[in-house]
């Protein structure tokens, strides 16, 4: 049953970030539906009877790790804290009411990520970045707009020279070598952006946006 399973958790963390909570469940039960009825002449793929993508991506210990660093213990929140600790491209979350910065903010908080929070046309973002690049720490570019600069394409899109077993990306006029431990995150406060498919083909757009349902859940949690 591994196969169709693994299938759907790529699927998940794939293409159901930008969405709200009833339409990512719609997704996943036309996905699964069609999975055990539509494949193979109706036949259907070998998947488990309760395919569930956050217990293949995550841990019960792993989600209470993330409750422990202030994100919030609701579905959507869940499910957003597993697609962005799994995500292989760059995280674009979509945080209006600002939960999922507080999260990552203290989850990177470690001495040994040096956390460096950033804006775009900032004067030292390059020379930051370079740094992070280098050594393997967590950059955070927070409040950014309907684009990205053209400065960061490179680490966005990981246009990676490989030169024996060790990889570097050209900024501006410089090579870095890239550390295998870098990570970068975007942030906006916009609550309905429109990005181009470029930006939505590079990153992973992941929507932290607190409905009135998630809001239940969240009082609901505080409240037990």
């Amino acid at each position: 049953l591994l196969t169709g399973d693994v299938l759907v958790a790529s699927a998940f963390l794939t293409y159901i970030g930008p969405f709200t909570k009833p339409y990512r469940d719609n997704l996943m039960h036309q996905w699964i539906k069609y999975l055990k009825t539509s494949v193979k002449g109706g036949e259907g793929f070998p998947i488990s009877p309760d395919a569930n993508p956050l217990t293949i991506v995550s841990t019960e210990a792993e989600q209470a790790g993330w409750r422990s660093n202030s994100l919030p213990d609701d579905p959507v929140s869940t499910e957003n804290g597993a697609i962005v600790s799994n995500s292989a491209r760059w995280p674009l979350m979509i945080d209006p009411q600002l939960q999922g910065i507080k999260w990552v903010k203290q989850k990177e908080s470690h001495p040994d990520r040096n956390l460096q929070i950033v804006r775009l046309g900032q004067n030292d973002l390059l020379r930051k970045l370079e740094r992070q690049l280098e050594n393997g720490y967590t950059m955070f570019v927070e409040n950014i707009g309907e684009s990205i600069d053209a400065v960061l394409s490179p680490v966005v899109q990981r246009a990676f020279i490989r030169r024996g077993k060790k990889m570097y990306i050209k900024l501006g006029d410089t090579e870095v070598e890239f550390h295998k431990d870098f990570r970068l995150f975007f942030h906006t406060k916009l609550s309905n952006p429109h990005y181009p498919p470029e930006i939505q083909a590079e990153c992973t757009l992941i929507n932290f946006t607190v409905t009135a349902a998630g809001l239940e859940d969240q009082l609901l949690s505080l409240t037990v």
